[in-house]
């Protein structure tokens, strides 16, 4: 494994376009994309502040950036470099911003979450949508970029409103039986929406487009509950991280629990696979460093990594959380299936690790920081972690 040059960033904005061609690196007010294959610089846009949030549409052909303190959106065309849009929401500021899936509306939420507000950039239309949630994820749109799902609270009651994103007009609006809606979540085949209650209260409900109630998951009460909720590519499965440090995977015809993945500390399994990150630095000599031997691009300082093999047993470095600070990191906060539905990736939050993807064959495992990883086979007789 080899590493490029250190290139700088600001606020941790560094993004893959999903044609996978470009990097973009937000920099201060300065946006940079870079061609992936050669790490050249491609263009150079300048902003009208520091820039909060960076996103890529869907095609890859424009670039949002927001700067929240001043409730400004600028938008970027890689094709036409002299094109550019700017949305400015007032006085009532700016929450977030986001893409809609066909890469050509932006919904921006405002301060308070008092409304959302979806702008084309097509038609330069202006829609409204008013009583969003403020909670862990309110809006989550269909595989398909059909509907959009949004939680909404209403004279003290949770309410889920479905859109078709073509016009934006409301498809369907019910209440949902929670008590502070957590998150929401399509499934891939978009037939099921999967709705979670708040981490006071352990309830995973499973609405159909229509409305339907269609099951109702509870694994305990009196304690802290769902942290995480994920869908697998397959629509077969539904995996719930909880605050106990469990990953319980329900089936898609029952609904029930078919099986439960644990985070012990330590790894006793001889059939495991436990892989540790070993640095290495090339040796420099004294000629090596002169002056007119170091050159951009150079790789004097590039740092190697390999993966060893370690023998169970293997124990796990755990990073115990402080009771008496807010928002312990405890439970379970990162599910990812494999694109296969074969394997889940997990991240307890008792460990040090910062992300973790997987790569589109499935078989490799893209992991950020130190951390422990559970390799799940989707089959009950038989487990890898």
């Amino acid at each position: 494994m080899n590493f490029s040059e250190v290139f700088k960033q600001s606020n941790q904005l560094c993004k893959v376009s999903p044609d996978g061609k470009y990097l973009a690196t937000c920099v201060q007010y300065r946006l940079v994309v870079r061609d992936m294959s050669t790490l050249q610089i491609l263009q150079l846009y300048t902003c009208l502040d520091q820039i909060s949030h960076m996103d890529w549409s869907s095609d890859s052909l424009f670039i949002l950036c927001a700067m929240y303190k001043r409730g400004l959106v600028q938008v970027w065309s890689l094709e036409q470099p002299d094109w550019h849009c700017k949305i400015d929401e007032g006085s009532i500021g700016l929450l977030s911003s986001r893409w809609s899936p066909d890469g050509r509306h932006i919904l921006n939420t405002t301060e308070f979450h008092l409304r959302i507000t979806v702008w084309s950039l097509c038609t330069k239309a202006v829609s409204y949508i008013k009583y969003p949630k403020a909670c862990q994820k309110g809006i989550d749109f269909s595989r398909d970029g059909c509907y959009m799902a949004l939680a909404e609270r209403r004279d003290c009651k949770d309410y889920v409103s479905v859109f078709v994103c073509d016009d934006w007009h409301l498809l369907r609006h019910f209440e949902t039986e929670t008590q502070d809606l957590g998150g929401l979540e399509w499934s891939p085949n978009g037939c099921v929406l999967a709705v979670w209650d708040s981490c006071l209260e352990y309830k995973v409900l499973l609405y159909s487009l229509d409305g339907r109630l269609l099951s109702t998951y509870s694994a305990y009460e009196w304690s802290l509950g769902v942290k995480t909720v994920t869908w697998s590519p397959s629509s077969q499965f539904l995996a719930i991280g909880s605050y106990d440090e469990k990953v319980r995977v329900l089936n898609h015809i029952t609904w029930k629990k078919i099986t439960q993945f644990e985070h012990p500390a330590t790894i006793n399994n001889t059939k495991a696979v436990v892989y540790k990150e070993v640095e290495r630095r090339p040796a420099v000599g004294a000629d090596d460093l002169s002056l007119h031997n170091i050159t951009i691009g150079t790789t004097l300082f590039n740092t190697q990594s390999k993966y060893e093999i370690c023998p169970p047993p293997v124990q796990i470095p755990v990073v115990k959380p402080d009771p008496d600070r807010a928002n312990p990191k405890i439970g379970v906060s990162t599910l990812a299936f494999s694109s296969d539905s074969r394997y889940l990736a997990t991240k307890n939050g008792g460990f040090q690790v910062q992300s973790l993807n997987w790569h589109c064959s499935g078989d490799s495992l893209i992991l950020l920081g130190k951390e422990q990883l559970c390799l799940c086979y989707m089959d009950t007789d038989q487990e890898d972690k």
